[in-house]
């Protein structure tokens, strides 16, 4: 964990490093189809979102060094920067919205955009990363953030029993607008 990672402050959202509140939040959202789907993952309706499955996602969090709670008021997310390239200066993104509420409303893209300025601000060249094909909303929330669809590998993931191509989009630090 990155002890010094600072607090990103939106208009709406803060990204911030997770507290102990955090694990009861996402006790209680629970897991969704839509969400677990867009994962990659396979949802089933009789296995139950645990106590020990919500500390396990608020210690993943914790134990990544570039990885922010998205708080919207309390827990409604995360994002983080991973494979971290410093001699290349190149980094990869993931997010996840884990409350339903706040899907579709520019929270997802309003975070991006934050962690974005962050990652250029530290020198950073190229951010980039995988999203399923039938995640168009997530798709749409990229594209508005300035990413660019760049390949695909096709059927590289199957998803409720059908294959789903990973799209791979980028940015360069040159097309990112201000914040």
């Amino acid at each position: 964990m990155t002890a010094d990672l600072p607090e990103l402050r939106g208009a709406r959202l803060i990204l911030r490093r997770p507290i102990p509140q955090d694990v009861e939040t996402r006790l209680a959202l629970g897991r969704h189809r839509e969400i677990v789907e867009a994962y990659g993952g396979i949802f089933d309706p009789s296995t139950i979102f645990t106590r020990a499955d919500a500390e396990a996602a608020i210690r993943f969090i914790e134990q990544q060094d570039y990885a922010w709670v998205i708080d919207a008021g309390c827990f409604v997310g995360h994002v983080r920067l991973h494979s971290i390239d410093w001699h290349d200066k190149r980094a990869a993104l993931a997010i996840g919205i884990d409350d339903q509420a706040y899907l579709g409303k520019g929270y997802g893209t309003e975070a991006i955009r934050l962690v974005l300025g962050y990652a250029f601000g530290l020198g950073l060249h190229r951010i980039s990363l995988r999203v399923l094909s039938c995640n168009s909303r997530a798709i749409a929330c990229y594209r508005k953030c300035g990413f660019v669809e760049e390949g695909r590998e096709r059927e590289a993931a199957l998803v409720s029993g059908a294959w789903q191509d990973d799209i791979i989009m980028g940015l360069l630090d040159r097309e990112f607008g201000p914040i």
